[in-house]
């Protein structure tokens, strides 16, 4: 016989809730257990606020602000004005299961705000960072405690005062360190001087807080000053306990998982139960059990693999599920219906301004004082502003305390959400970063002063293209010539996670993350680029772009432009598997290098890699490489060509220029109505014609001299199919160099799935995994001034433009 939960009489206290049913078909209502109720919340509250997310991404908003405004919409503001849906989805007696999961979570995503602190960085912030972070909490928190009597007198009547006080204080003073870091790195700041100084300034004011908040706890959790004496002396036992008795211990464990080795199941376990272990002694001393997660976060070594694989372990989980739930138990406890009439608005209206007050006047005169534009003031200002997840849970734990009633809580949540949701509008009109370049002339390969500086940046995503680029650039460096310059840059996806903050932690030092010459743990890129450095005459400049997929190509636009490149090398968005089978690394990978081809500043090279030079990096006396360029015609064949010569002049380069002819009175394009042919023959006039005479004759010039290791073949072809054959025939060159827009019909189907326009109709069927299992493939675009007609960096007219140095002394890659 079926049985269903039974309800308690009006007035009694719900019965505990079961946790699971037995279905619906034993006529039981799975919504009145534990398990199914919970599930059906987690799913409701997720997909809600990835939906609000979604709605806010083009403001440029924070993932914080849909989760916020999704918790407040969910609960009696709007919602659940419905008791209907308040008493199913969200009933009373949930709550307790609720705001526990909701809380484990929040234990360990405190761990990992603790993992993205380095104390050491903390410790070795500079006196500008130091003054704008205590400038920033002494204000706002003085106004927060003239706004606490405001409140205590109208309405919070008859509150304990002494809380109140520094409640009111931490929360108008409280920078959200990883929503600050989100929004800086979204707006490409991090690096910069203003993104520097923020984030050391957050970091301070982010501990600050803690310590303040654990006051705050003391005070309102014990009825005599005697009692909160001892639960702060008891706080600061347990954070030197952590110090010097935990922390050994997670070193040992940091310790013993080196580089390159699966961390141990058992370590992971012991850590994860000392976070909770840690959150009980905090909670049992009377100050939350937040603070033993994020003390344990903290001192957590930073070197090696542990951290990382900590984060990975339990990251996704914890803010993609539980998190979300905590701002949903939050929202459930805030009623905006609370505020009304004018005395209401009014205070919402005064803490606002206060908040606002605090945070930007203080931070913008001590930035100015020391001399910081004021305009980077201002918006620094506006960026210290910036309120999350920490001043939630200061504000939870006030409502949970009885510090705050309802009218309070809700005032200070809308202050909250107003406060961070100003911050990234307001920034992107006040301060727009450097994306000015002063104008130069060197942009192509081709020159007619061969003797001038040689610029190369070279982009990769992993270690897997490291040696085969090392060799490319060496083959490139010449010999007469001036020398070469080289900026590495390290293509680092900006990820939804809050560790990608980390990453970016470990970068806003030096703009590079691999190349901290103070790392214990030098990898396998450092050895490679400084071994390289050390054994040629090529400067090589470390850089990285920390941005997401979707507009890195403005990093590698404007820093080319900035660093006056005259190639971008890209990596193909295919790499070779062991089989010979190109593989593609995604979509979005395709679609950065079709966009960096668009707003280049400079010539670009697609690397196709095929493991040129092998899987390591060749020295230059053991260089010994056969190079083939085809040649169609056209300002990027020309580039091509450019390019071929000059790695001619290394001893250890044989080259070999096919120049294609067809039968008089046809074009190599055969009659093919290809997509991008005919524009291709249109485009082509004169000067073209011209150019390639011009090219053709300095390379017969150049090739007389050096006939043993130069060769020039022409080759009459009648068909697509005839090149093809051609091309085949010299697969087992090394490398090919190509121009993109080749005035040729494209040598491969361009509906196969192979078939990419960026790479051209050439340079398509050459890196196509039928072609060869050895020979790389650069495909070159030259740059053209008439065709970049929306530049990501404008240009700055000087008068002493031109007499800017090739590499200026003291440059430094950012």
């Amino acid at each position: 016989m079926a049985t269903t939960q039974q309800h308690p009489p009006p007035g009694a206290c719900p019965a505990p809730m079961k946790a699971t049913s037995n279905g619906s078909f034993q006529g039981e209502n799975p919504l009145d257990y534990a398990l199914p109720l919970i599930i059906l919340q987690i799913c409701l509250v997720v997909a809600f606020t990835r939906f609000l997310a979604f709605l806010l991404k083009p403001l440029r908003q924070p993932r914080v602000i849909a989760e916020i405004i999704g918790g407040v919409l969910l609960g009696p503001s709007a919602l659940g004005r419905s008791e209907r849906f308040l008493n199913t989805v969200f009933p009373k007696k949930s709550m307790t299961v609720l705001e526990t999961l909701a809380n484990i979570g929040l234990l360990f995503f405190l761990f990992l705000v603790g993992l993205e602190l380095d104390i050491k960085s903390i410790l070795r912030t500079g006196k500008k960072s130091l003054g704008i972070a205590l400038a920033g909490i002494t204000l706002p928190f003085a106004l927060g405690i003239g706004t606490s009597f405001v409140l205590r007198s109208t309405v919070l009547k008859g509150a304990n005062q002494a809380p109140l006080l520094v409640f009111m204080g931490v929360s108008l003073s409280i920078t959200a360190f990883p929503v600050l870091a989100r929004i800086l790195a979204e707006l490409k700041l991090l690096t910069t001087d203003l993104g520097r100084i923020a984030m050391s300034a957050a970091a301070v004011n982010d501990v600050a807080a803690w310590v303040l908040l654990a006051l705050a706890i003391a005070l309102s959790s014990s009825s005599s000053s005697l009692i909160a004496v001892w639960v702060l002396l008891s706080g600061a036992a347990f954070v030197v306990f952590a110090v010097f008795v935990i922390r050994p211990v997670l070193s040992l464990m940091a310790r013993r998982s080196p580089e390159g080795e699966p961390v141990k199941e058992l370590y992971v376990c012991i850590t994860l139960s000392m976070v909770l272990a840690a959150s009980f002694v905090t909670d049992t001393i009377g100050i939350h059990a937040l603070f033993g997660a994020f003390v344990v976060g903290i001192i957590m070594p930073k070197e090696g693999p542990f951290a990382g694989v900590l984060i990975e372990k339990i990251e996704d989980l914890v803010s993609g599920l539980f998190l979300p739930l905590y701002f949903a138990a939050s929202g459930l406890k805030t009623n905006v219906a609370t505020i009304r009439g004018a005395t209401s608005w009014g205070l919402l209206l005064l803490v606002i301004l206060n908040a606002c007050f605090g945070k930007i006047v203080g931070t913008v005169v001590v930035a100015w004082s020391c001399k910081v534009p004021l305009r980077e003031s201002l918006a620094l200002g506006f960026i210290m502003n910036t309120k999350g997840l920490v001043e939630l849970i200061v504000l939870n734990i006030g409502k949970d305390r009885k510090v705050l009633n309802d009218q309070a809580f809700a005032i200070l949540v809308l202050m909250a959400l107003f406060t961070t949701f100003i911050t990234t509008p307001i920034l992107m009109a006040i301060y727009k970063p450097a994306r000015k370049g002063a104008p130069y002339k060197h942009r192509t390969i081709q020159r007619k002063d061969t003797e001038t500086e040689f610029r190369i940046l070279a982009c990769f995503h992993s270690t897997r293209n490291i040696p085969s680029l090392i060799n490319l650039v060496e083959s490139s460096r010449g010999r007469k010539r001036g020398k070469l310059c080289l900026y590495a840059m390290h293509l680092m996806e900006l990820s939804e996670r809050s560790s990608a903050i980390a990453m970016v932690q470990k970068a806003r030092n030096n703009g590079l993350p691999f190349w901290d010459k103070k790392r214990d743990d030098r990898d396998y890129i450092v050895i490679a680029f400084e071994a390289y450095q050390q054994l040629s005459s090529v400067t090589v400049r470390p850089m990285t772009a920390i941005s997401a997929l979707s507009s890195i190509h403005e990093d590698i636009c404007t820093s080319a432009h900035r660093k006056r490149a005259a190639l971008i090398l890209l990596p193909f968005h295919k790499h070779q598997r062991l089989d010979g089978a190109m593989e593609s690394l995604g979509h979005t990978f395709h679609l950065v290098n079709r966009r960096a081809l668009q707003h280049a500043p400079c010539s670009v090279g697609i690397f196709v890699d095929r493991g040129l030079g092998g899987t390591t990096q060749v020295v230059a006396s053991e260089v010994s490489y056969s190079v083939v360029v085809p040649f169609f015609g056209g300002p990027d064949d020309c580039e091509a060509l450019a390019y071929g010569m000059r790695m001619a002049e290394h001893p250890g380069i044989k080259l070999t220029v096919v120049k294609f002819v067809a039968p008089k009175g046809t074009s190599l394009t055969f009659g093919s109505d290809a997509p991008g042919v005919i524009s291709i023959d249109l485009l082509r006039g004169d000067n073209d014609q011209v150019g390639d005479d011009a090219i053709i004759s300095d390379f017969k010039s150049i090739a007389s001299k050096n006939q043993e290791s130069i060769t020039l073949e022409e080759r009459l072809v009648e068909s697509s199919q005839e090149i093809a054959g051609v091309l085949k025939s010299m697969n087992k060159c090394n490398l090919f160099l190509v121009g993109r827009m080749a005035p040729t019909a494209p040598l491969m189907d361009t509906k196969s799935a192979e078939y990419c326009s960026e790479l051209g109709p050439v340079g398509c069927f050459l890196a196509s995994s039928e072609f060869s299992t050895t020979a790389s493939v650069v495909v070159l675009q030259q740059y053209n001034p008439t065709l970049n007609l929306h530049p990501l960096a404008e240009e700055e007219e000087s008068d002493d433009a031109n007499e800017v140095p090739d590499t200026p002394m003291g440059e430094r890659a950012q």
